[in-house]
């Protein structure tokens, strides 16, 4: 499905669609490879990459500005509207050679339009020139993610100490997908990014390059095997950084130390897979969450922002 809106100046075409072909992906891939190397960070988060490719996704719509005469895409927009509560959250970029020039604001105010005025927008690395659009756009700042990072080497860290009658093991796909996710789920269902993974995401990821089973980590009862928390870690071969992806306690498992344990466990084995640097996201209001990975060595090296309508 294909809809053309009318933008604040000429020299732009807006395609707002539910599918891209293999080729737009492609496109728009590319561009967001260019602005990260510009821009030393990522405009648009993993899942959002996931979602450029595969078919439709229920609820996500891509928008792509281009140049009616060449073609060239001068920016790209994804807005995902499938939480039942929680406005549609957006991500966008620009080229960075294209920028200065009223792209940006053009497709803040198509994806208003998009949304209906109900929207979130994030801001990787908080970048000026995104706050400043947020501005523009009339939205507030609403959320802030920190990516704390630590070295590995020397890894000063205590030996995970796990609660009597559980054991860890490491994932096994195909036979652990369906109690992984609903134990995520469960240990998530505040956060509306992850708490909702279903098969298909999992699918997704485990498709991935950087996907190893040996190291996402399982805890569970010795008597009986239920699953009662995870650290899935992931690599990042390029820059040669590890990452804490997810940490994840059953909620009636919480408040033991399995977190802390499980934890452990993940930065030890990055620190044995030979990287220097490990990474986590975290939300700054998670006061109990900053504070343990502050005590595990970990500091703030850079910031997202969301920011929000207030309609």
């Amino acid at each position: 499905m294909t809809s053309d809106a009318s933008l604040p100046t000429p020299g732009r075409r807006l395609d707002a669609l539910d599918v891209l072909t293999e080729d737009q992906a492609a496109n728009v891939l590319a561009l967001l490879s260019d602005a990260a190397a510009s821009d030393g960070v990522q405009a648009v988060s993993e899942q959002g990459r996931l979602q450029l490719r595969g078919g439709r996704r229920e609820g996500v719509r891509h928008l792509l500005l281009s140049d009616p005469d060449t073609g060239a895409l001068l920016g790209y927009a994804q807005l995902e509207g499938g939480d039942p509560v929680e406005a549609p959250a957006a991500e966008l970029v620009v080229d960075p050679e294209q920028r200065g020039k009223g792209h940006g604001r053009a497709l803040g105010e198509a994806l208003l339009k998009e949304s209906g005025r109900r929207l979130r927008v994030w801001a990787h690395g908080g970048k000026p020139a995104a706050r400043h659009l947020a501005q523009v756009l009339g939205m507030t700042m609403f959320r802030e993610l920190r990516q704390l990072r630590r070295p590995l080497s020397p890894l000063d860290i205590p030996e995970p100490a796990y609660p009597a009658g559980v054991r860890v093991r490491t994932f096994v796909p195909g036979q652990d997908d369906a109690a992984w996710l609903a134990v995520n789920a469960a240990a998530f269902a505040h956060h509306p990014e992850q708490g909702s993974m279903t098969q298909r995401d999992l699918d997704d990821r485990m498709a991935e390059d950087w996907f190893d089973p040996k190291g996402f980590f399982l805890a569970e009862r010795e008597d009986g095997g239920e699953l009662v928390g995870f650290h899935w870690t992931k690599v990042h071969r390029a820059e040669q950084l590890g990452e804490v992806y997810v940490v994840g306690i059953a909620p009636g498992a919480q408040g033991g130390g399995l977190g802390k344990a499980l934890t452990a466990t993940g930065l030890r084995h990055l620190a044995a897979e030979g990287l220097p640097t490990a990474s986590l996201y975290v939300d700054a209001d998670n006061i109990a969450a900053v504070t343990v990975y502050e005590r595990l060595g970990f500091t703030t090296y850079e910031t997202d922002l969301m920011y929000r309508t207030e309609s």
